[in-house]
């Protein structure tokens, strides 16, 4: 799913009308969309006031007054302005919400507005929409504080009126509360960016489709919603499945007195699906990350007195008795910057053709050598191989490997993700608030779920375990494309902050564990990211039958 700015949402709406689907028909469709997913989620007999702009986001707002009360609910419809001021679609959608008994307040000041909200149960923002640009004005600007004083739930239509569609921003000065927002089409920048909904990176943000010809929808961000990717996941397993089918990830990591990492990893690996998972540790640890799950095997590394491991364990017989069997190697969590271990995983990620995903201690050891990734990226595709490598770096690790300061990494998040991704043949997951998953040729995809109760020690430890699983079950690592490693990877990290969403649900921000998102990865296989009624959940989580 594409991600659009402003000016290219107004074009696709151009281009819809140019292809025979008139204007009227796109608001009817968006405004239904809105009544229908009100009356899911805020089901009840209370009041419902549209506050409703002149405009086409205003005419949305009316076209689901008018289903409402259809429905048998109470509508108020508060247009601000006059009832002759609307024109075309939105004129048209105003008159048939009164046909349907939607009482209409015309408003003209601050005393209307206020008695025109009075009694909400239910408040729909339809004031303005993805063309607008910020401060709002007038009666809008006078809305705003009146809605942050209530306690009743906002649903937006298109945007929280205030918001820039075009913004990157977490937030929005001056922008209308929302506790759900319902958009069109595609989601613009501020829908994937922004923390819409009442600063809840966990409410809802949907996308209903409103019957624009898919041609019409184009975008030159190089951006797409990860969430797509999940779709993998949703697939039924073969019925006459077994182990051998669902990949073998090796998971290389651990140091003295850091056991937790790699059994945090490899408890992911194996709830995230993969057939086998072998932990590979320094043989001091073993007994530890061998208590993380009986079904997790295990084999030793051997550690030099100086802490560092042992480089004779690279040589071609040691290594290809580690290898033997392994569809994809996860290294990093836990392996520490001790003695010889660095040179010991550069030489690994020299040596090593399987598909692997690189973390924590093993980016540190990549700091300033990332040329070392392009080359063998390069040896590879010599052969006539493909070689997939992902990298899972937080702002800081990605600082290191780049040699910048973590200010100019964060300043530059997309920019350069992508610039490392294309330039070292790699797939990128820049972690952070959205995190960016970058692709070799430049296609970027934003991912919307995980929330703050994830900013604990070994979350970064789980996603390697997933990623790894995902890449097992999904990828060949014999004839790999770029679109298999693509959804694999957006997957997981949707995954990964999906389960992480749940976690929070059950217990509070602040108490969530990184491995009690490994109890909700259940709860994420099985949310859908496009529900029955079919709105895409951009963030939130839709529960169903399933998950009960």
């Amino acid at each position: 799913m594409k991600i659009l700015t402003a000016e290219e949402m107004g074009a696709a709406d151009r281009r819809s009308v140019e292809a025979g689907v008139p204007m009227d028909h796109l608001m009817e469709n968006a405004g239904e969309a809105v009544a229908r997913f009100c009356a899911r989620r805020y089901a009840g007999d209370g009041l419902v006031v549209v506050l409703a702009g002149k405009g086409n986001n205003g005419g949305d707002g009316m076209v689901a007054a008018r289903h409402l009360a259809l429905a048998g609910r109470c509508v108020r419809v508060a247009l601000l302005g006059r009832a002759d001021e609307p024109k075309g679609a939105a004129a048209s959608a105003l008159q048939r919400a009164v046909e349907a008994k939607a009482e209409l307040r015309e408003i003209q000041d601050e005393n209307g507005l206020r008695a025109a909200l009075e009694g909400a149960a239910l408040v729909v923002d339809a004031v303005v929409g993805t063309g607008f640009k910020p401060p709002l004005r007038g009666l809008a600007a006078m809305a705003q504080p009146m809605l942050e004083a209530m306690t009743v739930p906002v649903v937006a239509v298109d945007l929280p009126s205030g918001w820039d569609a075009d913004s990157t921003s977490e937030m929005a000065k001056g922008a209308f509360r929302a506790d759900a927002v319902v958009t069109f089409a595609a989601p613009k920048l501020a829908h994937i960016f922004g923390a819409l909904t009442s600063g809840k990176t966990f409410g809802p943000v949907v996308v209903a489709g409103i019957g624009m010809p898919e041609g019409a929808v184009q975008s030159a961000t190089g951006m797409h919603w990860g969430g797509c990717a999940k779709a993998i996941a949703e697939m039924p397993r073969e019925i006459n499945g077994n182990k051998g089918r669902f990949g073998h990830v090796l998971l290389v990591g651990g140091a003295s007195g850091k056991a937790g990492a790699p059994s945090m990893a490899s408890l992911a690996a194996m709830r995230a699906g993969a057939g086998l998972v072998t932990a590979a540790v320094p043989k001091e640890i073993l007994s530890i990350v061998a208590g993380i799950a009986p079904e997790l095997m295990l084999t030793p590394l051997v550690v030099e007195r100086e802490g560092g491991l042992q480089l004779q364990a690279l040589e071609e017989a040691s290594l290809a008795k580690l290898l033997k069997g392994i569809t994809v190697v996860g290294i990093g969590p836990g392996l520490g910057q001790e003695g010889t271990t660095p040179e010991w995983v550069r030489r690994f990620v020299e040596r090593v053709s399987l598909p692997m995903v690189i973390d924590a201690d093993a980016l540190n050891a990549l700091a300033g050598r990332t040329i070392l990734l392009r080359t063998a990226i390069e040896a590879a595709k010599a052969k006539g191989r493909p070689r997939t490598i992902v990298l899972t770096p937080h702002p800081g690790e990605m600082a290191r490997l780049v040699e910048m300061t973590v200010k100019e990494v964060e300043e530059d998040r997309v920019g350069l993700a992508r610039r490392f991704a294309t330039e070292h043949g790699v797939t990128l997951v820049l972690k952070g608030w959205r995190t960016l998953v970058a692709h070799p040729d430049g296609r970027i995809a934003a991912n919307t779920t995980g929330n703050p109760s994830m900013a604990k020690g070994g979350s970064g430890d789980i996603l390697t375990g997933i990623v790894s699983a995902m890449l097992a079950q999904y990828v060949d690592g014999k004839a790999a494309s770029a679109d298999d490693v693509a959804k694999a990877v957006e997957a997981a990290v949707f995954l990964h902050g999906l389960a992480g969403d749940f976690a929070c649900l059950a217990q509070d921000v602040h108490t969530v564990l990184a491995t009690d998102t490994v109890g909700h990865l259940w709860q994420a296989f099985r949310a859908r990211v496009t529900d029955a009624e079919g709105f895409t959940w951009i963030t939130g989580t839709a529960r169903s039958e399933a998950l009960q």
